[in-house]
């Protein structure tokens, strides 16, 4: 028997016709059904806000409008005593920003982000084994006052308003510690 069309699925709403078309040729058809579809939120829960800000790195993906992707490493930077700016900041529970500091210029992200909103955000705590994702759509904030309290040193920043915020469970995740940094203080 064939399976419903895909825009008749209860988790349409969530999941994309690729993804549900995936889980029905794997044989995993309705297994995300919209109960359990109930962890994928479209704003941050409050436990989150303290997560994603003390975290030490994230990786962010993004694609042009052709939908080439790319994904980028994003870190904190450090102040001249050696302490660490805040990673990003969670504005409210469907909105975070942050800074985008000198880095190669190329402008992936940013070139990506200024035709093609979506972003997909990863943060991974190796020490605890959790991880969470953020989906959105990113705005690159160009006023370089509008948050220059917070990283006086960033040149522009990204203001991500949440479309979807999901935990993943910690299998593969290895268990690992956080060095100290010896580079802090040398800009390539």
């Amino acid at each position: 028997m064939p399976s419903p069309p895909i825009e008749n699925q209860p988790s349409q709403g969530i999941l994309h016709p690729g993804e549900l078309e995936a889980q029905r040729r794997f044989g995993f058809e309705g297994y995300w059904n919209d109960h359990n579809l109930g962890m994928i939120r479209d704003h941050l829960p409050p436990a989150w806000a303290a997560f994603l800000e003390t975290q030490a790195f994230f990786f962010i993906a993004t694609a042009n409008d052709r939908g080439e992707c790319d994904c980028s490493f994003r870190g904190r930077e450090f102040d001249v005593s050696g302490q660490p700016y805040p990673l990003l900041k969670v504005l409210d529970a469907r909105t975070l920003v942050f800074p985008d500091f000198s880095g190669n210029k190329l402008f992936n992200s940013l070139g990506n982000i200024l035709v093609n909103p979506h972003i997909g955000m990863l943060f991974v705590d190796f020490e605890k084994r959790a991880r969470a994702r953020v989906n959105g759509d990113a705005e690159i904030i160009e006023d370089r006052q509008a948050y220059e309290a917070i990283w006086p040193t960033a040149r522009r920043y990204v203001r991500v308003a949440v479309q979807q915020a999901y935990p993943n469970c910690k299998a593969r995740i290895p268990k690992m510690s956080v060095a100290p940094l010896t580079d802090a203080f040398f800009d390539e």
